[in-house]
């Protein structure tokens, strides 16, 4: 870490502790013995989806959310519940190292998830994901899921 008061490339740390998310640490450089407060923050790959045409658009926490809000509308689903369920796809991803991750692995995460906590905002979130377009595709997910 070079010092900003005299451009020494040697510094050591004084003191390191979370702050709001980030490492917060003390600099002291060991040439001029001035201090400075520097922030570590883990820097995540950006993560494109990869659409059921073949595109890619960079990943949308806030689409995401909005989506399965949608499905979980007048349910009792927590709000904190759906929070989790696109921090873990996009922990899962990170932990992955993945640049990239399809709508078919984003639709298969959230339909689990939803699967365990509430089966009505479960076939909302399929019928638009699975793009069902009659009654018998509807009927066919309630019967396996009555199984």
């Amino acid at each position: 870490m070079k010092c900003p008061f005299c451009g020494y490339e040697d510094t050591k740390v004084i003191d390191s502790r979370p702050s709001e998310g980030k490492k917060r640490r003390r600099r002291e450089c060991t040439q001029c013995g001035k201090r400075f407060t520097t922030y570590e923050v883990v820097e995540k790959p950006a993560l494109m989806v990869r659409k059921k045409d073949g595109s890619f658009e960079p990943f949308d926490r806030d689409k995401l959310v909005r989506g399965i809000l949608t499905a979980t509308k007048k349910r009792t689903v927590n709000p904190e519940l759906i929070e989790k369920i696109v921090d873990d796809i996009e922990n899962t991803a990170a932990n992955d190292m993945k640049t990239e991750i399809s709508t078919y692995e984003i639709g298969d995460a959230v339909l689990t998830a939803l699967k365990a906590v509430d089966l009505v905002s479960y076939v909302r979130f399929a019928s638009v994901y699975k793009d069902f377009n009659d009654l018998e595709s509807f009927i066919n997910i309630i019967t396996e899921l009555n199984k």
